[in-house]
């Protein structure tokens, strides 16, 4: 899909725990990345265990939302900081919560919500190597391998990811790509599986 609007698209609330869940695993690894730097700091952790409560069950509190704005501050205070891995870590929990709210609407700019948390966890373990790509496509890859078929097929609901965002965004972009061509290769699949037993 490539159109973008105000359209809107069909989201139950077991996808939106498929998609957080997938969020909270993609964004877990990253974590000791911030806090190695930032031991003190509990507000990336704390995003993740509600995040994860919700993902199993849970109600989306005003306790996911609270912790998930928190997380993106204690992003920004790394980056004042000058460490860069750490905030791409703290972003990353952050993103996992915000992916609970991710909005019905048929817009690139909700894309982030699905994959925000994975690209941003590749650009933390990249620039932790000191801005090795590979390390980033690498974690990508583990990513893709994460994401359920719920996954691939909610994201296939919307447009495609939206331009911009510095190296977090190519990142992003680089794995919806991917996704995007994981599912369309399973349903040629499909159909090819389809046609092969209708000829027999």
């Amino acid at each position: 899909m490539t159109t973008d609007g105000n359209l809107t698209i069909e989201l139950d609330l077991a996808e939106l725990r498929e998609i957080t869940a997938f969020a909270v695993a993609c964004a877990e690894p990253a974590l000791v990345l911030f806090e190695r730097d930032f031991p003190e700091d509990p507000r990336p952790r704390a995003v993740l265990a509600e995040a994860r409560l919700f993902a199993a069950g849970g109600k989306r509190t005003k306790a996911l939302r609270v912790t998930a704005l928190a997380a993106h501050r204690a992003a920004r205070t790394a980056r004042e900081e000058g460490r860069e891995a750490a905030f791409e870590a703290a972003r990353a929990a952050g993103h996992a919560g915000a992916s609970a709210y991710l909005h019905p609407l048929a817009k690139a700019t909700q894309v982030p919500h699905i994959l925000g948390a994975a690209a941003d966890a590749a650009r933390a373990f990249e620039l932790d190597a000191d801005g090795d790509p590979a390390v980033g496509a690498r974690y990508l890859e583990q990513a893709r391998e994460l994401a359920g078929p719920v996954v691939v097929d909610v994201l296939t609901r919307y447009p495609d990811a939206p331009g911009g965002g510095g190296r977090a965004g190519e990142l992003l972009r680089t794995l919806d790509v991917a996704l995007r061509r994981q599912a369309h290769s399973g349903e040629e699949s499909a159909f090819r599986s389809k046609r092969a037993r209708a000829s027999r």
